[in-house]
This record gives C-alpha cells, structure tokens and sequence, in this order.
C-alpha cells in the first residue's frame, strides 16, 4: 500500500526536487531536472522501481521539521536503544546535482539500515553499478544516466540492491551523499567538508527568506508556502512547476492522473501576485520573463502550459510498468491538454502583465506587443467554443469561466491604457469588453437557479465561477453574484471543501470521480471575506490549514472520504492560493 501523501516532505535545489517519506526513504527523484525521467519512482509502483532508505532496524518513532526558514529537513528517529537524526539536504550551487543524507548520533545505540535501489527511467532500468574505485560507496550508469553514491559504510551487492547495517551512537556524523551526471562524462568526486556544504544551503535558504515583506496574519505558514514556491522554480529560467511529481491521482484508485512537471498560463497572474505581495520582485520578474519568452509568437499558437525551458511539444505517453500510486493507473509522463484552446488563458496572460504594471513591475514593449496580439485574437475568437480551465477531454463548449476571463482580458487592457500610459484601440475593446459582459450575463447565468453555471445551457455550476467577484465582473452584493455562491457551496461543498465542478463523463470525457479541489476552497475564503462574512472565511481558511501535513505542505486536492491529501503533490497552484487568501485576512484584522 503507498504510503499517505502527508508523510512526505519535499527537498528542492531550485533545479529538482525529491520526496522523502517520515520513514527515510526517498521515493521520488528526478535529476538533473523536475522533468527529467526519475531514478527513485517506488512512489508510482513499489521498492523495485528505486528508492533509497535510512532508517532504525525494528519499531521507532519519528518526529520532523524543517530548518527554519529552509528548506532542508531534520527527522529525528527515536527507539528502545537511542535516537539519531537525519539531515536531508538537496545542496544549492553544486557543479552536479547533490544530495546529502547526514547522519547524527543523539543517544545510545541505534541499529541502522539502509537500501539504495536505484532504477533509471522511471523505475524501468535496471543499470550497470560498480564500486568507486576507492572503495567508498558505488556508481550506477544505464543509457544517458549515472548516479554515484559516497557512502561511509561498507556496502553489499543482494539481489541488485546495496545495503548496509551499522550502529550510530552519539558523536557519529555519517555522510551519504549522491550525485547525478551523464553517463558519457567523468563521475563526480565526492565533495568535501559535507556539513559546511549544508551550511551554504541553510544559509542561501535564510537570506531568500529575508526578502519575505509579509508580517502579518498566519505568517509562518506563508512563509512556508513561499519557500515551496521557490522550491518548486526552476532556477535557470525562473519557471515554476505546477509540482514536481506526475500521475498521483486525484481519486484513489482513478485514472485521473496527469503530469504536472511543467508551467502553465494559467497559474500566472495568481504567482505574480503572490510573489510581489511578498515583496519577491526578481523572482517575479523572472517567472514574467520567462511566460513572455514561452508565449512569443503568433497567439493562434499559444499553449496552455509549456516546459521548464519554455518547450512547446509535451506529448504524453503511459508507463505501463508503473503500478500506479495506491494503483492508479494508468501513470502518465508529458500532458496532451497542452495542444487544447482554452480562451482563458489568453485572459490570464493579459491579466499577468497588468498585474506586473500594478504592482510596478518595469515596463516592457516587447511584453505589451504580446499582451495586444492576445488581446486582438480575443476579439477574434471569443465566440469560440473550448475545452475550459479544468482541461475537460471531452467537447468543447462554451464555459462561463472562459468568456470571463476573455473579458478581464478587454477589461485589464483597457485599464492599462488609461492608467499605465500604453497604447491600443481603447474604445473597439470597449465595444467587446461590453458585449462579452452582457453575453455572460444572458448566456452564461440561470435565473431558475439564480446562478451563473458552468456552460451555456447548463444547469451545473463550477468552482471556477467564484472569479467572477474577484475579478469585479459584478459587485460582490449583487443577487447573482451572491446567488452563484450559494449554488456552488451547497452543490460542490463536501465538508466545506468543495469540487472543482460535477465529474461527468459527458462533460470532461474521463470516468471516475475525483478529490476536492483545495484552491477552488481558497477562493471561496476570498469570497466569503469580500461578502463581509469574515467570521466564515477565518473559519474556513483555518480548516484548510488543518489538512497541511505536518511540515505545512499541501496537495492539490483533498479526500473527505479518506480524510487524505491526493494529486500531484506540493501542489504549487494550492500554495498560491494559500498565499493570496491570508494576505487578504490579513486586511481585516
């Protein structure tokens, strides 16, 4: 059985990440890259597709927590004989991808074992290992990959696994490092001075969190929803993944299960905005950079999500070998949505530069030239039909979210030409702006139901809707706005948690069901706040809070039924949301 998703804790060298399980084992790896293929997969199948553990021999306790303000991770391990600490660290400004397993004696004796199973692509590759010529651990090679493993233990070869059993008692420091490289060059020598090459990392994990101008309500937890954004970007170009993990499934035992190792449109504005709340202006800066370079060309070839590297093509195939996590299959590398037309991301991009502009961000030409081709295809196109926010896989249709965010498109277009000084035909997207606005209005809302839905003629609502105050398409105390709420608390809700939309096979083309989705809930706080129900929206936002696990991260989505985190995980997209709902507490308090 896999291992609940709140027992992991996430390691990041702003390059990668790795998930390591209360346990102390490391059971996702993808080097030298989020979305490069992972040597350590046991967390889509079992302990043959790799993973590597430090732990105790028999029963023991663990408690946890991360260094303050970092992002590396200390577990304390307890048992009848003594205690030892593991220190986890993915080492920041290394020539190859390093990471250092420290551990440290505390009291009495404790009988440790490890195993290392390394297995390349995914879990797919047995390699060739050998012994390090000084014989201080091993190196693994297959195809384009190699992993060298320094270990200060003597190691043994069992059944294509590496093992080892020792003692720790207090004084003890043992440094298992790996390091990744490509199979064609050198191994990577062991690195020198282990502790103090932790010390840097702590330290450059510190200094990023000065920067942190947020003080106020629940600030240590968005602080740390901070911290996993940064861990979660990818350094060189400054993009952000949705989350490093692919095909963890958004029910249980369902085929729902998509990568999310890449950057989306979508995500955009709500990042910026998070980042430059928090005073992250670089990072901002450089995530913005990174969208104008992605998006550049003509806008009828916009994706919706695009590689680390600004890739266009992701093409998505199945691993059939991969069981699947909790056996959820089938697993998933590549995403297809990318080739969909969803017109709000064209509203997301347009919104992304206006917030820059907002939020004083330095003005670019080149980004507004862009910003006005989206605009023109909007003015275009926004009568066509799509496959909407949540990436539906079945017809397009006309979603309301989608006409919406094609008229905070105009809307934010139109504004930066009366505020920030750009230029554009201001008074044809007024015409547009204002006929998109009563097309929703006539189209897209039911007065039976007193409630905006999820597509033209339906009878459904969708989560996404409560933009639709966030954005000022109404006043938050108009009835329909105030209607669509209710309609989505009392439809979507699942103890205060509420789905994205309905799961129909009609509608989105898959089968199954899936978790709520913990974003959408994030924004029902913010609702409830501008409605002036602030009492409900501090209520609900501590409830959410309540489903981090114990080192403050946060899935996509949640079990109600199971009482546990599912998707891909961290979720990027929850921890912004995170972010941006008690900045908004935080004004009323």
């Amino acid at each position: 059985m896999s291992k609940p998703l709140e027992d992991y804790g996430l390691l990041s060298n702003c390059l990668s990440a790795a998930l390591v399980a209360k346990d102390g084992s490391i059971d996702w790896l993808c080097l030298p890259c989020f979305d490069s293929p992972a040597c350590f997969a046991s967390l889509l199948g079992n302990n043959e597709n790799g993973h590597w553990q430090i732990s105790p021999v028999g029963d023991f306790q663990v408690s946890r927590k991360y260094i303050e303000g970092t992002m590396v991770l200390e577990t304390t391990f307890e048992t009848t004989t003594g205690s030892c600490k593991l220190i986890d660290c993915m080492l920041i400004d290394e020539s190859h991808p390093t990471l250092v397993r420290s551990l440290q004696g505390l009291t009495g004796q404790v009988e440790i074992i490890m195993e290392f199973i390394v297995r390349f692509d995914y879990g797919n590759i047995v390699p060739w290992v050998r012994r390090n010529k000084n014989n201080d651990g091993i190196h693994a090679m297959a195809g384009p990959d190699g992993l060298v493993l320094y270990s200060p233990v003597c190691l043994q070869g069992e059944k294509l696994h590496t093992l080892a059993k020792f003692s720790c008692q207090p004084g003890d420091e043992l440094n298992f490092i790996i390091r990744g490289y490509d199979s064609h060059s050198s191994i990577p020598s062991n690195i020198a001075k282990p502790a103090k090459r932790i010390q840097h990392t702590v330290t450059w994990w510190k200094k990023w969190c000065e920067k942190n101008t947020y003080k106020g309500f629940h600030s240590d937890a968005v602080e740390r929803s901070l911290i996993t954004l940064k861990g979660l970007t990818y350094q060189p170009t400054g993009a952000i993944v949705a989350a490093p993990t692919t095909s963890l499934p958004e029910s249980l035992g369902g085929n729902r299960n998509w990568d999310y190792r890449f950057g989306w449109i979508r995500d955009s504005s709500f990042t910026l905005m998070a980042l430059l709340r928090a005073g992250y202006i670089e990072e901002a800066s450089r995530w913005n950079d990174w969208l104008l370079r992605a998006v550049a060309g003509n806008s009828d070839q916009f994706n919706i999500m695009y590689g680390i590297r600004a890739e266009r093509r992701l093409p998505e195939i199945e691993l059939p070998w991969l069981e699947g996590y909790e056996n959820s299959r089938p697993v998933r590398v590549g995403n297809a949505a990318y080739k969909q037309f969803q017109l709000d991301v064209f509203g997301e991009l347009v919104a992304t530069g206006f917030v820059g502009r907002h939020y004083g961000l330095k003005f670019n030409e080149d980004a507004w030239r862009i910003e006005a081709n989206a605009i023109k295809y909007i003015c275009e196109h926004w009568t066509d039909p799509d496959e909407g926010i949540w990436e539906v896989r079945g017809k397009s249709r006309q979603f309301t979210h989608s006409k919406l965010m094609a008229w905070v498109a105009l809307k934010y277009a139109i504004e930066s030409v009366e505020k920030h000084g750009v230029t554009g035909d201001i008074n044809y997207w007024k015409i547009i702006c204002d006929k998109i606005h009563h097309d929703i209005c006539t189209n897209g809302y039911n007065p039976s139901l007193n409630s905006f839905v999820q597509y033209y003629g339906s009878r459904e609502v969708d989560a996404s809707l409560l933009m639709m105050g966030l954005v000022g398409f109404l006043p938050m105390n108009d009835p329909r706005i105030i209607g669509t709420v209710n309609a989505i608390r009392n439809s979507l809700s699942r103890d205060d948690f509420l789905l994205r939309y309905l799961p129909n096979p009609d509608v989105d083309g898959l089968s199954g069901a899936e978790g709520s989705f913990i974003p959408c809930s994030f924004w029902l706080v913010r609702n409830l706040n501008l409605m002036g129900k602030k009492e409900e929206a501090l209520e609900l936002y501590e409830k959410l809070c309540a489903v981090r696990n114990d080192l403050g991260l946060f899935a996509e989505e949640y079990s109600t039924h199971h009482k546990r985190m599912v998707g891909n995980f961290p979720q990027a997209f929850t921890h912004i949301s995170h972010i941006n709902a008690a900045m908004d507490l935080n004004k009323i308090l």
